[in-house]
């Protein structure tokens, strides 16, 4: 029997987030189905995004969290529990400039030598967008709100603070790279 990637990824988020972060589950299945409804940008490696999309909080999950980093800690799960495709497990890792997020925990060597970020600026961005594009909720919302609402949950001098303020200007040039794309695409 042959699963799909996105078939195969869902039953793992689901599994790893459902019960202990059903908010995160959520938010999730919400950026899953926003990659789902791009995916004509995305040719070939819908799949691979979709996948992406709804394992990219998984390294939040209780037994996962070793450092604290959840994109580190997912995609060393995906790696080490899974042997998972390179290019998700890289995605996974680096959704919405991590290395930025890295940096400031002092990570940054360790994510690029682990994980170096794929040189397909289209799947990063369309990750970043599908991310960003959706509430903790699951609901599409702008990103301007959700970068809002990101910087609204945290200290801004902390961790998460001093990120934010830093990606924004590559979450907001994400978003409009991917946007241009998806109004240069028939319908």
């Amino acid at each position: 029997m042959n699963v799909s990637m996105v078939s195969w990824a869902t039953q793992v988020a689901q599994a790893e987030l459902s019960v202990d972060l059903p908010r995160r589950w959520a938010h999730s299945r919400g950026v899953a189905s926003r990659a789902a409804e791009i995916s004509r940008i995305m040719e070939a490696d819908a799949d691979l995004v979709g996948a992406a999309a709804v394992l990219h909080d998984v390294g939040y999950a209780p037994r996962l969290a070793v450092t604290g980093f959840h994109p580190l800690d997912g995609g060393r799960f995906l790696r080490d529990e899974f042997g998972a495709n390179e290019r998700l497990v890289r995605l996974v890792a680096n959704h919405s400039f991590a290395l930025l997020e890295a940096e400031e925990r002092g990570l940054r060597a360790e994510m690029e030598q682990e994980f170096p970020l794929l040189d397909e600026p289209l799947l990063v961005d369309v990750l970043v967008y599908c991310d960003m594009t959706t509430t903790p909720d699951g609901e599409q919302t702008t990103v301007e709100d959700r970068v809002a609402e990101i910087a609204g949950r945290y200290e801004s001098d902390g961790i998460v603070g001093r990120f934010i303020r830093r990606a924004t200007p590559n979450i907001l040039a994400s978003v409009e790279r991917v946007e241009a794309a998806l109004a240069a695409q028939p319908r």
